[in-house]
């Protein structure tokens, strides 16, 4: 299986557009070869930086050698103290940047214990800050008004002092991809997206059976549409090839989808036009009990059996691991990193926290190429950096413009994390980075009473505000020379008394949108 590779642009800021790509039932049960819409998880890979033009990581076709019983140790740079770079990287990559002054005081301290502060989280969430509101200042309708659904959970990336939890819950949504365009109740995917949060860093084993059982997953792939009289194919299908052991690799069969979904039979709901869908049970009645053979075993398998099945065939450890590490890092991790990580899954008994914790603080998270980040994350990220709260539903609509609205993934494979920019969602990111100043801009014309921007602030002085006002983003030199350069010439001295000001005040503007705009905002 291979992951399909781009060459990255000098600017970093192409990827190409996502296809939309649909199936129907009938075509999954005609497409033998499963030769279809992606090559697995080829979308799950974050779009990478790299060096030599490649990005993504492969999953491997077969187990690395199977774990020996004590692997040897995942390399690890956490005894080290950490520096300002590894801590910008971490924040952004294990949660949605730096709050201001957050990844300066993270420097010298051990890096292990910056990590385990992140995935040791003690009791509930903190959200510091306003409450979120519209535009109107009422507070926010997740669950009846559009987009705002979006907006409560943007809240919590923004405010929440459990980045990782928060991070690890936007990870399963595209692991799990539920989208509401056909659930169709934003209350059931706001319950889902509390289940994924409460046991993001648990047993994985734990969370694919609450998901399997979850209200908006039976709906989106048509779990309580399986019966003993007319087995669905969809939601078996895709718990082997997306959540657990990935297709094109000898995991399984088309005879083990249908004795899957024979597994899988058993829950229904009711719908009504007042209340929607309700009233998710499992009836026995509905279920076949009659022996199923999944993977060469028989049995009078339940849906407990078929999550079971799943994570303790052998090909499970090496997709969990990597797909879990392509969240994080692009580079390909080594044949010894993935048997020492699959040791740490299994010997865990499936622990999430186990193998993040190896990852987080493994040296190719700190040494290896870059990420494109996210457009939630992105969005997110800026307004960490200056703590403006969540104050319209902008965000909602402005997010889908660059690719990626929250509870709507495209598709059951999620979205393309290989694809991010193209010249369409980089005019999106633009939009969002100029709605994130827009409350704060030095206004060149000030009214009465308003503040009047200085008449002498210098191109340097100039730059330096601009980047203090974002909280000290690392650019690049090319970047820092090519800003700076802009701040000595887009205006000739000597100016016209009345210019001074405004002129000043519109290239600190220019200034803060061409650092929030510059290829090295989007990546990690």
């Amino acid at each position: 299986m291979t992951t399909k590779r781009r060459t990255a642009t000098t600017t970093r800021l192409h990827a190409g557009r996502t296809e939309q790509r649909k199936r129907t039932d009938e075509q999954r049960q005609h497409d033998k070869h499963h030769k279809r819409r992606r090559k697995h998880h080829k979308h799950h890979r974050p779009a990478a930086v790299q060096p030599n033009g490649t990005l993504g990581v492969t999953l491997p076709l077969a187990p690395v050698s199977p774990p020996a019983p004590s692997p040897a140790p995942v390399p690890s740079a956490g005894s080290q103290p950490i520096t300002l770079a590894q801590a910008r990287r971490l924040l952004w990559r294990a949660g949605f940047g730096p709050a201001p002054g957050q990844a300066e005081a993270l420097v010298g301290q051990p890096l292990e214990q910056v990590v385990f502060s992140l995935t040791r989280p003690s009791g509930a969430a903190t959200l510091s800050g306003p409450e979120p509101v519209n535009e109107e200042g009422k507070p926010l309708e997740p669950d009846t008004a559009w987009g705002q659904d979006h907006c409560w959970w943007l809240d919590r990336m923004v405010r929440s002092d459990q980045q990782l939890v928060e991070r690890m819950t936007f990870v399963l949504h595209d692991w799990f991809a539920t989208s509401n365009a056909q659930v169709n109740s934003p209350p059931l995917m706001l319950e889902q997206n509390e289940l994924l949060r409460s046991m993001a860093l648990g047993k994985f084993d734990e969370l694919f059976l609450a998901v399997t059982t979850n209200p908006a997953m039976l709906l989106f792939l048509n779990g309580t549409s399986n019966n003993k009289w007319d087995p669905n194919e969809n939601y078996a299908r895709e718990m082997m090839e997306l959540f657990s052991l990935g297709a094109d690799r000898g995991a399984y069969t088309e005879d083990d989808v249908k004795e899957m979904a024979r597994t899988l039979t058993g829950w229904r709901n009711e719908w009504s036009e007042t209340r929607g869908s309700y009233n998710f049970r499992y009836d026995a009645t509905f279920h076949d009990t009659g022996k199923k053979t999944v993977f060469g075993q028989a049995g009078k398998w339940s849906y407990e059996d078929a999550v079971r099945l799943c994570v303790t065939h052998p090909l499970h450890p090496s997709f969990f691991v990597t797909k879990l590490w392509g969240y994080f890092i692009a580079s390909e991790p080594s044949e010894a990193t993935l048997a020492s990580l699959q040791g740490i899954y299994t010997s865990s008994e499936y622990s999430i926290r186990a193998v993040l914790e190896a990852i987080l603080q493994h040296p190719d998270l700190y040494e290896g190429p870059e990420l494109v980040i996210p457009p939630v994350v992105y969005n997110a990220g800026l307004l960490r950096s200056i703590s403006r709260p969540i104050d319209t539903t902008a965000w909602a609509w402005l997010s889908a413009n660059a690719g990626q609205q929250l509870f709507y993934p495209p598709n059951v494979s999620g979205w393309d994390f290989t694809r991010w920019l193209d010249t369409s969602t980089a005019r999106a990111r633009w939009e969002i980075a100029s709605y994130v100043t827009a409350k704060t801009y030095p206004n060149p014309w000030p009214s009465t009473g308003e503040p009047v921007y200085s008449s002498t602030e210098d191109p340097e002085a100039a730059l330096a505000n601009a980047l203090a006002y974002w909280a000290g983003p690392a650019l690049s030199a090319e970047s820092e020379q090519c800003i700076a350069e802009f701040a000595k010439t887009c205006f000739q001295e000597p100016l016209a008394k009345w210019e001074r000001s405004p002129y000043r005040a519109m290239r600190q503007n220019a200034l803060r949108m061409l650092i929030a705009t510059s290829p090295d905002m989007q990546v990690s």
